[in-house]
């Protein structure tokens, strides 16, 4: 589910969170002539902006165990947001996970350090879906089923 972008309820989202922090703007249809419960916080929420959004993180070292608490995630200026899911992917042989980061700090490329039971590690930010984000799968891909 990581490498697909998939999110667990509960773990990588909650009743607190909304879909612009996650990733689902583009499943929020706020300009037509029809009204749903919510529709005037989402615009508000689309108006104004986010502070925070769950982001793609590659995690260097060696294979993690996936984790079942939350992970402080660091930068210059202290813990800055959390690791709510982090495995080892052995189809793209490297660490992956997902973390809550402030606005500023969830643009691809940047660079923070996440506290895992082995202690300290490097972390970037990449785009989500991990496999394939861009839709463009080899046909020589013989993990796809087709």
């Amino acid at each position: 589910r990581v490498e697909g972008g998939i999110l667990n309820w509960g773990a990588d989202m909650t009743t607190e969170n909304n879909p612009f922090e996650v990733g689902l703007e583009r499943l929020c249809s706020l300009d037509g002539d029809f009204e749903f419960q919510g529709k005037a916080a989402l615009r508000q929420i689309r108006d104004r902006g986010i502070s925070r959004k769950l982001v793609g993180l590659e995690i260097a070292g060696d294979k993690l165990e996936m984790n079942f608490t939350k992970w402080p995630v660091s930068a210059d200026d202290g813990v800055v947001g959390q690791v709510t899911t982090a495995l080892w992917s052995p189809r793209l042989e490297r660490n992956i996970g997902y973390a809550w980061l402030p606005i500023g700090l969830a643009a691809d490329g940047i660079r923070v350090s996440v506290a895992t039971p082995d202690g300290q590690r490097e972390a970037t930010v990449v785009p989500m879906p991990f496999v394939d984000p861009g839709k463009r799968i080899p046909k020589s891909d013989p993990a796809v089923v087709r």
